[in-house]
């Protein structure tokens, strides 16, 4: 594998995805300046990769997917990122 300006060079594709895949993909969301995310998981299935876990917003999610689409050109990804709700519940909760 050659690394040029910190990106890998390694090939990508669905035929190509491994253990080493999911941890640059990891990586990257973990590493990112602007994404920092840790609470999102990578796997594979199949031929894809799976980004799964909670983010605040949905712009978060967007931006996510759009950086992992970006950097792993060719990846078919499924994405089960949940937004959680962040704001104050508007309804009174019901105890039984």
């Amino acid at each position: 594998m050659t690394r040029t300006s910190g990106q890998s060079t390694r090939k990508t594709g669905p035929d190509r995805l491994d253990g080493y895949t999911e941890a640059a993909v990891q990586r990257l969301l973990s590493e990112h300046a602007d994404i920092a995310e840790q609470g999102v998981g990578v796997s594979r299935r199949d031929h894809s990769l799976v980004l799964c876990g909670e983010v605040e917003s949905a712009h978060r999610r967007a931006e996510i997917v759009r950086l992992v689409a970006e950097r792993f050109p060719g990846v078919r990804l499924i994405v089960d990122i949940v937004v959680s709700r962040t704001t104050a519940p508007t309804e009174t909760e019901e105890l039984s």
